[in-house]
This record gives structure tokens, C-alpha cells and sequence, in this order.
């Protein structure tokens, strides 16, 4: 099932897609007023036996697309969690038994629409994609297992960490100290726009294995990354326990799992104004987003 957050007379509301693309295209049938984190309040799991009855039926060619949860309580990523986007870099192959998952937060302020224009920060000219599934949090979590970790999911996302890869403040800096360079690296995660998300989120029973979706990322039409959650190496079940230990995780709260190779920083080739991004995760529709 697909769920999806939309403007619809320049009110936010959320509904469930009916894909059944007759003739007069895709339709929305809609549930109710506020995007997917109040559907959240009300349901768990995302079934559709347990939906509120439709209020309306429109045609998606209508409706104004928005981000399926607009500001998440938490907004968390995963760095460095495929092994051919460490090493095509430059980095060593990572151990996983000597490691954790390296978590950061991303403000709610980074998630951006569906066809949403990103506009390119004055501070860096080195701005970079990241093609992720994003998991969307469905119950209240605290320290669970890994074994049981897939239970507290709503649904699953496409995503993009886009990225400032260098931060110009103007001033000369020691970028050779360790503490300069991780938190360069950290803000330049930050800005405004740079958590595209969506076109919809997929229910957690659509998707029975989330290690097995594939993860692709054009540029103007060229394909730059061609991957596979399969690839992760931690899992979405690791990542999520491992989060819960460290804070409770809420209804609504999203995980982005990683990026696979072919991210910019790795060729040299960055974005500008006027390019054209697509996230695709499995079947679960084109994230486009252009640069301003």
C-alpha cells in the first residue's frame, strides 16, 4: 500500500494511493487533514483494514505532493554504511566486528518535498548526492532487538542525503585538525532542502525484506549509482536496534540506512544549478527533485 502526503485547496492532507492508472490516471483516496504523522497517531500497523474510511477520491494530477512526514521528531542517518562507498573514497575496508553504526542527526529543516526545487548553499560549491532507503518509525521503541526490530516499522521511503562535501566560511582554518574536518563533515549535511523524501511511503508489509531492494540515483539522466540494500553493512534491523539503545524512538521519527558507490565525491563531478535529480528504491516511485 502506498500512503502519501499532499496539498490539496492549500490544505495539508494524507491519503492512500489507488495505482490503478485508468483513464483518468492515478487516484487519492483521502483519509484525512495533516500528512502521515497523524495517520501515525491514530493507526499502527499500516494496514488497510484498519484505515479510516475515504472522505473523497481525487486524481493525483491534483494534488501538490509533499513529503510523506514533513517534520520528523528525529531525522537520523547513517554514515559510511556500505562497504563500496567507504572504499570508493578512499577510506579502508571497515570491520564490522570492531564497529557500531555511526548515527547523526539531520534537522527537520533538511526535508524537502517531492519535486521540491533544493537550492545550492553559498558555503560550499562541492555539493554531492546520496541515494538511501529511508525507514519511518511506527510505534514508541525503546532498546529493542534486532530480532524484533522490523515490528516498529510503519513503512519504508525513498531519500536523498544530499550533501556539502567543503564548507568556505571566509576564514583561514586548520582543516587538517581532526575536529575541523568531522564537523565540516556534519554541517554540511544541514541546510535547508537537503533531505528530499518520498514520493510515497510503502507500508511495512509491502516489504517483507528491506535488504533486498534496489537503490539507483540519476543525474540529468545518467545513472550514477546502481545498487542494493544488500549491500548495507549494517542492517535496517541493526540500525534501528542499535538507535533505540542510544534514545527512544518515536512514531513518525526516520532512519536514512546509507548511500551505495557513485556519490560525486568520488569522481569529482558535483551538482549545480539546473540538475536534475531521481531516487529510485525499488518499486516504490521516482524521488525527483532540480537544483536552483
Amino acid at each position: 500500500m502506498r500512503l502519501l502526503s499532499y496539498r490539496r485547496d492549500n490544505v495539508l492532507r494524507h491519503g492512500r494511493l489507488d495505482g490503478d492508472d485508468g483513464d483518468d490516471g492515478d487516484k487519492v483516496d483521502e483519509l484525512g487533514d495533516g500528512d502521515l504523522f497523524s495517520l501515525l497517531q491514530q493507526v499502527f500497523p499500516l494496514r488497510d483494514v484498519d484505515l479510516p474510511a475515504p472522505r473523497g477520491r481525487y486524481r493525483l494530477d491534483d494534488v501538490e505532493l509533499c513529503a510523506p512526514i514533513g517534520r520528523p521528531g528525529k531525522l537520523l542517518a547513517a554514515a559510511a554504511n556500505y562497504q563500496e562507498h567507504v572504499t570508493e573514497t578512499g577510506g579502508a575496508p571497515l570491520d564490522k566486528s570492531t564497529l557500531v553504526p555511526r548515527l547523526f542527526l539531520k534537522p527537520s529543516t533538511c526535508v524537502a518535498a517531492p519535486g521540491e526545487p533544493i537550492e545550492l548553499p553559498e558555503l560550499s560549491k562541492q555539493i554531492d548526492w546520496e541515494a538511501e532507503l529511508g525507514v519511518v518509525i511506527g510505534r514508541r521503541a525503546r532498546a529493542v532487538s534486532v530480532d524484533n526490530a522490523l515490528d516498529v516499522v510503519a513503512g519504508y521511503l525513498g531519500a536523498n542525503d544530499v550533501s556539502a562535501r567543503s564548507l568556505d566560511y571566509g576564514i583561514a582554518r586548520d582543516t587538517d585538525d581532526k575536529a575541523v574536518w568531522f564537523f565540516d563533515w556534519l554541517a554540511g549535511k544541514w541546510f535547508d532542502g537537503f533531505a528530499p523524501m518520498g514520493p510515497y511511503l510503502v507500508t511495512a508489509d509491502e516489504v517483507p525484506d528491506p535488504q533486498a531492494l534496489p537503490v539507483r540515483f540519476e543525474l540529468n539522466g545518467t545513472v550514477h549509482q546502481q545498487g542494493s540494500t544488500a549491500g548495507m553493512i549494517f542492517s535496517v534491523a541493526e540500525l534501528i536496534s542499535h538507535a533505540s539503545r542510544l534514545m527512544t524512538l518515536e512514531p513518525g521519527d526516520v532512519i536514512l540506512t546509507g548511500t551505495p558507490s557513485g556519490v560525486g565525491a568520488a569522481s569529482g563531478v558535483y551538482l549545480s544549478v539546473g540538475d536534475r535529480m531521481v531516487v529510485t528504491i525499488g518499486d516504490f516511485g521516482e524521488l525527483r527533485n532540480e537544483l536552483r
